[in-house]
């Protein structure tokens, strides 16, 4: 059973590596002995991102790379210091992503008070962000063989109201992932596989202002989201490394073009 779920020594990039859930990722992947690469576009960021996995696991192999996920260029010269160092990629857990004020809708708002270069910025990144690095690790993931884990969200399956471009982006992530899915299993036999997480909701830096107030209660949109979350509270970021542990490791080797919600049963509940 051990061997099913044995990550040591696997290489695993992780795109967006210094945001909340990524980062707490990253540091549990390679306190289970995988070669976990850092890639952000903030090299300040990043540094503190890796000094923190080495501090929590001193004998862990870890490395940083700068790129933005949306520059070519860039992620082929990262793909290649990796390569230099560990001459493999066996994982790519497309972490990176986010959401702008501009490309959401408040109560006060109509649809026509959307801000269209925000959201594009917001569909960009989350999708573009997740194709591109993809297309650029994928030939080294076909020579090891290994797993692609994107990032969706409970705004792709439903109707979570006002995150009009987040919403865009995650749906479009998951139909990528499920295309890229069957087209490598096809024409590899199953040697990459692709698959998604969904989080529900966590909180993070960049919501944490929404959904909580200063005194710690809920505010209007927190309560609406426990109300309407099963569990009756917000997930925590370790609650999401088994499932990603799951599906970089062989324990998932005939599991590819599913999304798998990690969501306290928010999208399992009606509401009613």
């Amino acid at each position: 059973m051990n061997q099913l779920f044995d990550l040591k020594n696997r290489v695993v990039v992780i795109t967006g590596a210094t945001g909340t859930l990524t980062g707490s990722a990253a540091r549990y992947l390679a306190a289970e002995g995988a070669r976990v690469v850092f890639l952000a576009r903030n090299a300040e960021k990043n540094d503190k991102a890796l000094a923190q996995c080495r501090s929590q696991s001193p004998e862990a192999q870890c490395m940083g790379v700068i790129a933005d996920v949306l520059d070519r260029t860039a992620l082929e010269r990262a793909r290649d210091e990796v390569l230099a160092k560990w001459g493999r990629i066996d994982g790519l857990l497309n972490g990176a992503g986010g959401n702008m004020p501009k490309a959401t809708i408040t109560p006060e708002q109509d649809f026509t008070d959307l801000d269209f270069e925000a959201f594009r910025k917001v569909v960009d990144l989350n999708l573009n962000g997740t194709v591109l690095p993809s297309l650029v690790f994928s030939p080294a993931l076909l020579e090891s063989g290994g797993s692609i884990v994107n990032f969706s969200s409970v705004s792709a399956p439903l109707m979570v109201t006002r995150v009009i471009g987040y919403s865009a982006a995650k749906s479009a992530v998951e139909n990528f992932s499920r295309w890229l899915a069957v087209d490598l299993a096809r024409k590899t036999g199953g040697k990459v596989r692709v698959n998604a997480v969904l989080p529900g909701f966590y909180l993070s830096e960049q919501n944490h202002s929404l959904l909580m107030n200063e005194d710690g209660s809920y505010t209007e949109r927190g309560q609406q989201v426990i109300r309407n979350t099963p569990f009756n509270r917000f997930g925590q970021a370790d609650e999401l490394h088994g499932a990603l542990h799951y599906l970089l490791s062989d324990a998932s080797k005939f599991v590819t073009g599913t999304v798998l919600p990690v969501d306290g049963g928010f999208i399992a509940f009606s509401g009613v």
